[in-house]
């Protein structure tokens, strides 16, 4: 099924919005979007040209069916999407300006993807000549059963010799939700990544280890312990935002490998439209010029790019092709014709 595509293991969400930034409830309409974060990075690195294949479980109704045909809408194979009992994971999002911050809040218990398991999933086939797989910490946070489901992909993607690429996305209520060791299942998961997608903080989690540096330092210090305890891993990316108002932020992105690595000057992203899946985005760059054989700044700067961008577009995912980056990092902000 995955020759020479991208593989994304996760759940697929539909995201319901308050209209502009009202709040939740406060009129009797709600916008609807695709999203989850594994489809997220698909949908992002479909639109920058990549062969990308989706392995999730919805329900056999309307929401269901309508999911997949958002995330097929947007480039993305998704022949291993399959029917299950239960029902769709849903988050409501209500959009923050000025000094309020946006609220989000999950529906997702009892979920077709998060009764699913490892048995549930023929990972051999499934990841035959894939050239990568993409997972996050959001799938084993769902419970005992995703947990084994996503270790069941990371291992067998390492016996097939396919890199694997992980964002450790903590999400503490999902884990709090069930009997969980997440330093335990998180630590396994790492030991078998490749490319991880987690700061200092994901790391100081993990390791149970404090870093004291500031700022690129303490970033540095952080990516060589991760390194050391986890010898598979070669490259480390992440971003550090600065939150000024609800639509003025700072970020900085930041790309570690074994050698070396480079962080970007920040920029300030105004007049933000959706936040909303900006750090998915920001791996689809990531990836998306580690794959064309990028260095560590090509590959910060990507994904900066991305994640910069992002902010104007509504809905969860990145939808920007390579002129988009490139326009980005030229300056161009005139019409384009």
């Amino acid at each position: 099924m995955a020759q020479g595509k991208l593989v994304f293991f996760g759940e697929l969400l539909i995201r319901l919005t308050a209209p502009g930034n009202e709040l939740l409830m406060q009129s009797p309409s709600l916008a609807l979007h695709v999203g989850g974060a594994e489809a997220n990075v698909a949908i992002g690195l479909a639109h920058l040209g990549h062969d990308c294949a989706i392995v999730s479980t919805v329900p056999s109704n309307a929401l269901g069916r309508g999911a997949v045909a958002g995330v097929r809408g947007a480039g993305v194979d998704c022949t291993a999407v399959t029917n299950g009992p239960g029902r769709m994971g849903l988050y409501f999002l209500s959009v923050g300006a000025g000094l309020r911050s946006s609220e989000i809040v999950y529906d997702r218990a009892g979920s077709s993807f998060a009764a699913t398991g490892a048995a549930d999933y023929d990972w051999d086939d499934l990841l035959g000549g894939a050239r990568l797989l993409h997972l996050s910490g959001i799938t084993p946070a769902l419970g005992p059963r995703s947990a084994d489901a996503a270790l069941a992909a990371a291992r067998t993607a390492k016996r097939l010799g396919v890199p694997v690429s992980f964002d450790g996305n903590y999400r503490a209520m999902l884990w709090e939700a069930w009997d969980s060791n997440p330093r335990a299942i998180l630590s396994e998961l790492i030991g078998l990544t490749d490319i991880l997608f987690g700061n200092h903080r994901d790391l100081s989690l993990v390791m149970g280890q404090e870093f004291s540096g500031e700022g690129e330092d303490r970033r540095r210090e952080a990516a060589e312990a991760g390194f050391a305890a986890f010898p598979r891993l070669r490259l480390i990316a992440s971003t550090a935002r600065h939150t000024v108002t609800a639509d003025h932020h700072r970020i900085a992105a930041r790309v570690d490998l074994r050698g070396g690595g480079h962080q970007t000057d920040q920029i300030d992203v105004t007049g933000i439209v959706d936040r909303i899946g900006a750090g998915d985005a920001f791996a689809a760059g990531v990836l998306h010029a580690q794959l064309a054989g990028g260095d560590a700044r090509a590959m910060a700067e990507s994904g900066l790019a991305l994640t910069a961008l992002k902010h104007s577009l509504p809905g969860d995912a990145s939808r920007f092709g390579q002129a988009d980056i490139d326009a980005f990092h030229g300056g161009g902000l005139d019409v384009r014709r």
